[in-house]
């Protein structure tokens, strides 16, 4: 076994490479905004720190959010065309369960919540009962909104550290890591189970929208 995992559903730029085993490679780079530039030269890197090529690759790990349509897309659309292009699976993982699974070992053991920023002052979000249990539907709200269900929980994500209202007790890790998706999804699939499929969990419209007054205009 040898997984490719990456993830943009957040600030977060990961990837990694997992050998059924252990990590054996990774990178990790946070920003915003340069989702597509930064990905595939992240690939080449760890690939080269590893001393492998794409084609080793059996198998594809990708986060699937929640996050903002424009990063997110970047991840999965690579992931899709790495699947295509190799001959090999292309498996989903909620980018919250590896925020969740990476907490295992800080002290954060259950139960928790896992936050992510949102942007527009939301938070995606989920409960977990421990580090490999997911408790509830990931959801987006505004943390004032969610503040009785997560009262007295320990969090983590970049999401509970923006609002300390809600999340006073919050916790590393702030981003998800690729290498702790690749970790869970080698845990699951070595138990038989089976993974989602790469489809992005968006929960809600992108930002960018077609103007309530705007006007087709076709040639006569």
């Amino acid at each position: 076994m040898l997984l490719l995992a990456l993830d943009t559903a957040t600030p977060a730029v990961t990837v990694a490479l997992h050998d059924g085993t252990s990590v054996i490679a990774s990178s990790s780079q946070v920003d915003a905004r340069r989702h597509g530039e930064l990905l595939l030269p992240a690939v080449d890197r760890v690939l080269a720190d590893a001393g492998l090529k794409l084609d080793a690759v059996t198998g594809i790990v990708v986060g699937v959010g929640p996050g903002p349509y424009t990063g997110l897309r970047v991840g999965l659309m690579t992931a899709d065309t790495f699947g295509l292009v190799l001959g090999v699976p292309v498996h989903g993982l909620c980018t919250l369960d590896g925020l969740a699974y990476a907490a295992d070992g800080t002290g954060v053991e259950g139960p928790f919540v896992v936050a992510t920023d949102a942007r527009r002052k939301e938070v995606y979000w989920a409960l977990y009962d421990d580090p490999r249990t997911r408790a509830s539907e990931p959801a987006v709200d505004r943390p004032a909104d969610i503040a009785g269900t997560v009262a007295g929980l320990p969090a983590v994500g970049a999401g509970a550290l923006l609002y300390p209202d809600t999340f006073p007790d919050a916790r590393a890790p702030e981003h998800v890591s690729a290498g702790a998706l690749a970790s869970l999804a080698a845990e699951r699939l070595a138990a038989g189970e089976e993974l989602e499929a790469p489809r992005p969990l968006y929960l809600r419209r992108p930002d960018a929208q077609v103007p309530k007054n705007y006007k087709v205009v076709t040639p006569k």
